[in-house]
């Protein structure tokens, strides 16, 4: 049994209320009165046996046939790119599938380099329609499965033959340190020379109560390494030094760098190298300190803190070792797997002055080199196309 929305008047199967009270047609009810509300002034009306009010929350059950009505509502233009859009999808997933073992998308891509000479005597005055007369197999698209060396430094040679390479002129180390005097009031210029790794040690004024990484801008902005200082910080006072009451704590700078452009490794090689024993990794695989968090203003403490773990066992090595002979060396290295320290060179814009020579003036190798010169560095490359 339903009920009219404008009055309590029960409206039949048969409809027939519409025509004993004209309560369809707008605010009018009839000349009736309704038997539900008595001829009371009641905005009431009953929805399965109970009363309501009329502003109670109504439950709209759409048919189903109404369900096409949002797509059929949208304009032309908006059905067509959904349209085109599944279209694509599909083809490309269909291209994936059917290729199977070949390893590529049965679409071709726009990106086909020709065939490689496997003769060096071929010059780049030939002309490429010439190629057949050298009997030359057709290669694949991706030239690093050829494994044509002779050819690929050919290719390199030419290449390199139509660049002009100019020397760089290194900055003086006073600018460097104009530039940067806090980070070169920090770092000594000498490291101990009983650790592999670049480490020396600096004193701790706080006292045993006191977080040492309190401030550090790591923490700060990011959840998910506080678990690692939140253990460095329950180990952090017994791996302190206690010399004539002063108390010293091991600082240390990556051994080696790895970088490169992404998706060319590096993170294999990160994952393979920390399965050495005596090989230590910072607490985060990539910092990008030296080309992005430096300039936002991120102090070269909060990049020593992430050290702290690889210079505690360092520091316990050393204390082992000087009861035995000073001489010594502590064989762990360090290090610093940030891809960006290779080729991030874009905030300098904001912080040096533009030269005319459209490049900074100060690159980060050159704080690195100044700092260790025997830093090394593991380049990362892989073939472009591949990539």
């Amino acid at each position: 049994m339903r009920h009219c929305i404008n009055c309590c008047i029960q409206l039949f199967p048969e409809d027939t209320h519409k025509q004993q009270a004209s309560c369809q047609g707008g605010p009018h009810h009839g000349h009736l009165a309704c038997p539900a509300c008595k001829g009371e002034n009641k905005i009431l009306f009953r929805v399965d046996s109970r009363q309501m009010n009329l502003l109670a929350v109504l439950e709209v059950r759409t048919e189903g046939n109404e369900n096409w009505g949002g797509f059929l509502r949208f304009k032309k233009g908006k059905r067509c790119s959904l349209v085109f859009g599944l279209i694509i999808m599909t083809l490309v997933m269909a291209s994936y599938l059917l290729s199977g073992a070949h390893q590529e998308l049965l679409i071709s891509s726009p990106f086909h380099y020709g065939s490689f000479p496997s003769n060096p005597s071929l010059m780049d005055s030939e002309n490429p329609s010439d190629m057949k007369e050298h009997h030359y197999q057709p290669s694949i698209n991706n030239i690093s499965y050829v494994k044509d060396y002779p050819s690929i430094k050919l290719i390199i040679d030419s290449i390199a033959s139509r660049i002009e390479f100019t020397t760089r002129q290194l900055p003086d180390l006073q600018d460097l340190k104009r530039q940067e005097l806090h980070m070169f009031s920090v770092i000594p210029n000498k490291f101990l020379p009983n650790s592999k790794s670049p480490c020396w040690y600096e004193e701790f004024s706080g006292r045993n109560t006191t977080d040492p990484y309190l401030t550090n801008s790591y923490v700060l902005y990011s959840k998910r390494f506080r678990s690692t200082f939140d253990a460095l910080r329950k180990v952090f006072w017994g791996h302190l030094s206690h010399v004539h009451g002063k108390h010293f704590r091991l600082r240390c700078l990556p051994h080696f760098y790895i970088i490169g452009q992404p998706k060319c490794g590096t993170t294999d090689l990160y994952d393979r190298l920390r399965l050495h024993p005596e090989v230590k990794f910072s607490a985060i695989k990539e910092p990008h300190w030296w080309t992005r968090k430096r300039f936002d203003r991120y102090p070269v403490e909060d990049y020593l803190d992430l050290f702290d773990l690889a210079a505690h066992q360092i520091h316990q090595g050393l204390q082992a070792a000087s009861a035995e002979d000073q001489s010594k060396m502590n064989k762990i290295i360090i290090g610093e797997a940030s891809a960006s320290t290779m080729w991030d060179n874009n905030a300098w814009t904001f912080f040096y002055d533009n030269s005319t020579d459209g490049e900074p003036p100060f690159l980060t190798q050159d704080f690195i080199h100044a700092f260790q010169p025997e830093a090394k560095l593991i380049v990362m490359l892989r073939d472009p196309v591949e990539r």
